[in-house]
């Protein structure tokens, strides 16, 4: 009776060790979180994140107030078009110098008509020199005076062009200015970064939000990375790209087994966490590594692990 008695204890105590020693390493699994802030401040308009909700990048899921933001932008965008109207056209300022001078072009032609009439009846001593003199003097006036308005057309022009420019220097300014309203006004969409299952939730529709203020947690769950923990004396066993075979308990069913990719060796060693158990426990430094596993739906952020070489 003593004997049985010894032997169930005996027997529980062996298949432990032998259940210990099916692995070579063992951690818990982990994701890459992002913690999503907002980027604006306001009321906090439309919100549908929910936790374990599945997201994709680039996806809209909120908004922010900005009203305020997007009045400012109307004020620059006003200013812009006001400037505009200030500015005027060259053509419009010399239009009536040009037709003065278009004037003077043609009496010009009609005054040289004239000298030719007045020298073929000079020639027969049908006219005077005093009347080709007054048409010459008249030629020259026209010219001296072409010239003026000419030149009152460039500098019109010139003094134009300058005014505009003052004008204008003032545009770029205000666009850059509105530029970056926009992009303020932009940071009120709440936009989904990667894709994955909402983790934790920390906000609500109609809260006040402030610049920096963390909404929700989000991990691409599909795919997680089992840190485990080996030994120095194991090192040489394994290699990067390396197939190895992943494990969780699956209760009275015992294991559950995946096919996962050593995507990560530690290149310093450190001591061995309290938690994690490894093949040669006498060993005091060991090295972590990273598998990644493609998950099923049945591993968990946490969740315990083991590595099989």
């Amino acid at each position: 009776m003593k004997s049985s008695i010894l032997f169930i204890p005996l027997v529980l105590f062996l298949n432990a060790c032998t259940n210990q020693s099916n692995f070579d390493a063992s951690g818990n699994f982990e994701a890459d979180e992002v913690i999503v802030s907002a980027q604006q401040n306001g009321e906090l308009l439309s919100y549908e994140v929910k936790e374990g909700k599945q997201l994709k990048a680039g996806e809209k899921v909120g908004r922010i107030d900005v009203r305020e933001v997007e009045l400012q932008k109307q004020q620059k965008e006003a200013s812009i078009a006001a400037l505009n109207d200030k500015t005027a056209a060259p053509s419009d300022q010399v239009e009536l110098i040009r037709r003065q001078l278009d004037v003077q072009k043609a009496q010009l032609a009609q005054q040289q008509r004239e000298k030719t009439r007045t020298e073929n009846l000079l020639k027969v001593d049908a006219a005077t020199h005093k009347q080709l003199d007054d048409i010459n003097a008249s030629i020259d006036q026209l010219n001296k005076e072409i010239a003026v308005t000419q030149q009152q057309i460039k500098l019109s022009t010139y003094n134009t062009n300058n005014q505009n420019r003052g004008i204008l220097s003032e545009k770029a300014p205000m666009e850059k200015a509105a530029e970056q309203l926009q992009e303020q006004i932009n940071k009120g969409q709440i936009i989904n970064p990667v894709s994955g299952t909402v983790l934790i939730n920390y906000a609500l529709r109609g809260e006040m939000q402030v610049t920096g203020k963390p909404l929700y947690k989000i991990a691409n769950t599909e795919i997680l990375d089992l840190r485990a923990y080996i030994t120095g004396a194991q090192l040489t066993q394994i290699k990067l790209d390396q197939k190895v075979t992943v494990q969780i308990d699956n209760g009275k069913k015992g294991h559950r087994g995946y096919t996962g990719t050593i995507v990560w060796i530690s290149d310093k060693s450190e001591f061995s966490p309290k938690t994690i158990q490894t093949r040669d426990e006498r060993a005091n430094l060991v090295y972590a590594i990273k598998v990644s596993v493609k998950n099923d739906g049945f591993i968990k952020i946490g969740m315990y692990g083991e590595v099989i070489f």
